[in-house]
């Protein structure tokens, strides 16, 4: 059997025994785990158990009061949540984020000439309407006149486009209808047979265990499980109830 390349090995994102805090409350105590690239990695808990610190501190969002964070083999503990962008790795947070005056077009025009130039624009705006068909055809609509399903398309649309490495996703589903948050989710595993690594922090456990991996578990800051879906068991019963609230 011919030996993997060691660079095949290393994780896209590890968290080396992490604590965080805001001031003096401390939100996460000792948190560690490693995702491997094109692997989905569902990061659950209930309400206040940590996992939006986490999500930010694996964003540069929020700086660990100690441990360490490594991103494809490199300690990027400390630095700007810039550079972080500049790896690869995209924060899409809970809520939405779109300039309600302007059409969907000029959304993604704005962000598409930013990133691609003037001659990219039309290239990424394609694939963002092939992503996203209901914006297609909403295109010439105010984003402030759009669903609340549908502006969290636009500014999910304004990020995948890029195709990142890592996709830190916040709680995508919050307050979307049942049909919205099953386009998204086709759209979350679209990105994943790309190439992108997700990391889902998710109230609707279900969705984010139909499309994961592995799991981890959150339960007061700490970690309680980390390891395949499969083997998460009746943990998922117990700790979650079924499901898993938003964090604070």
């Amino acid at each position: 059997m011919a030996a993997v390349p060691e660079a095949e090995t290393v994780p896209i994102l590890e968290l080396r025994a992490v604590d965080a805090a805001y001031g003096p409350f401390r939100a996460i105590f000792g948190v560690s785990f490693a995702l491997e690239p094109g692997r989905v990695l569902a990061l659950l808990g209930s309400n206040g158990a940590g996992k939006t610190t986490i999500a930010r501190v694996c964003s540069g969002l929020i700086v660990p009061t100690s441990g360490k964070v490594m991103f494809a083999g490199r300690d990027v503990t400390g630095q700007p949540a810039y550079r972080y962008a500049r790896l690869g790795i995209v924060h899409a947070p809970e809520g939405r984020s779109v300039f309600a005056s302007l059409s969907v077009e000029e959304n993604l025009d704005l962000t598409f000439r930013r990133s691609r130039g003037r001659a990219g624009v039309r290239g990424a705006l394609d694939q963002a309407f092939t992503l996203f068909p209901r914006l297609g055809e909403r295109r010439r609509q105010s984003a402030g006149t759009l669903s609340g399903g549908e502006q969290r398309m636009l500014s999910l649309a304004r990020v995948l486009v890029e195709q990142p490495r890592l996709l830190i996703a916040d709680e995508l589903s919050l307050g979307l209808a049942p049909i919205i948050v099953d386009e998204v989710y086709r759209t979350l595993e679209r990105i994943r047979d790309a190439g992108t690594t997700l990391l889902l922090v998710e109230q609707h456990v279900h969705h984010a265990l139909a499309i994961a991996d592995d799991a981890i578990v959150l339960v007061k800051g700490e970690v309680a499980y980390s390891g395949p879906v499969s083997e998460l068991g009746d943990l998922q019963a117990r700790v979650l109830g079924g499901n898993a609230g938003a964090d604070s």
